[in-house]
């Protein structure tokens, strides 16, 4: 259960298959085929349902723009509707990213929307080696904190064109020659393990999250996000030993149980460390907490009141 369980209304997998009987029937007739662990049943009943809990606040900010006579309701000004997808690292964030765009898509016609992960705007490795903080890697201050809030105002502002750093988990670097244009979107779903972080209050500096519209929080057992960050370490280890120019083939000499070990030792000073003492404080923060079971799939979620 979420902090401040007060503050959000729970619903169950029995819930959310009601909320997805009420929604229009799915077709499924040009669909595009999804590589994730969900299969067709998990996405109409629990996607789908999130989604439409998505689209509701859309329309609810655009009647208030309009009400307002803000200019961001303008035609000529495309202000998107920015979500921040949040949780650990290993939680299933880029899964749930692809899998919540697909949905907003197939239930709203004409959308653009844009994936923008945070990895982009870590500090490059130099800067994070000259600062010490090349262990601390995914940490709040390993990312380019500025950076990333000057790219959401650009957003807010409606540019017509923002342009994403780009991150490489080939070579486990920034790619500082390269960035993804972001072109008048509709919605931008950002995700990554420190949009929520609270900030220093004291110093009443802008954070992140002061631009979100809607803020997901992954959440699962760490016993299960520790074994699907394993499992993932392997599996990609494993990938890399016939490409040496990859990072990761560093471990190409390792057999299966020293790269669980060298997996497990991770976890346990780094990303396990980050989880309980950045990334999980920031949940109740969330409007939305979305909690798999060890399977991946959605067995309840809360929503704030």
């Amino acid at each position: 259960m979420s902090d401040g369980k007060n503050n959000y209304a729970r619903h169950d997998r029995q819930a959310l298959a009601q909320m997805a009987a009420n929604l229009p029937a799915f077709d499924s007739s040009s669909d595009e085929a999804i590589d994730t662990p969900y299969d067709r049943t998990e996405f109409e009943e629990a996607i789908l349902p999130i989604a439409d809990i998505i689209n509701r606040h859309i329309a609810i900010k655009r009647r208030q723009m309009t009400a307002s006579g803000d200019q961001a309701a303008n035609a000529d000004r495309r202000i998107p509707f920015i979500i921040g997808l949040v949780g650990s690292v290993a939680v299933g964030k880029s899964t749930m990213a692809e899998l919540l765009r697909h949905a907003l898509q197939v239930s709203t016609e004409h959308l653009q929307i844009a994936l923008v992960p945070t990895d982009g705007f870590l500090f490059p490795n130099a800067e994070l080696e000259a600062r010490g903080l090349l262990e601390r890697k995914g940490f709040p201050e390993s990312f380019d904190t500025e950076k990333l809030i000057d790219f959401l105002k650009q957003l807010q502002r409606g540019s017509a064109t923002v342009e994403a750093p780009v991150y490489s988990h080939f070579y486990y670097d920034v790619v500082s020659d390269q960035s993804m244009p972001i072109t008048a979107p509709d919605i931008v779903i950002m995700e990554g393990v420190n949009l929520l972080q609270p900030g220093n209050i004291e110093e009443s500096r802008e954070k992140p999250s002061d631009f979100l519209d809607f803020s997901i929080y992954i959440d699962a057992n760490e016993a299960d996000i520790k074994s699907w960050f394993t499992d993932r370490f392997i599996a990609l280890c494993e990938a890399a030993r016939s490409t040496p120019e990859t990072f990761l083939y560093r471990f190409a000499t390792l057999n299966q149980r020293e790269l669980r070990d060298v997996a497990q030792f991770v976890w346990s000073t780094i990303n396990g460390k980050n989880l309980a003492d950045h990334i999980l404080p920031t949940r109740p923060f969330a409007d939305l907490i979305i909690h798999k079971a060890s399977d991946h799939r959605i067995n309840y979620i809360e929503l704030r009141r």
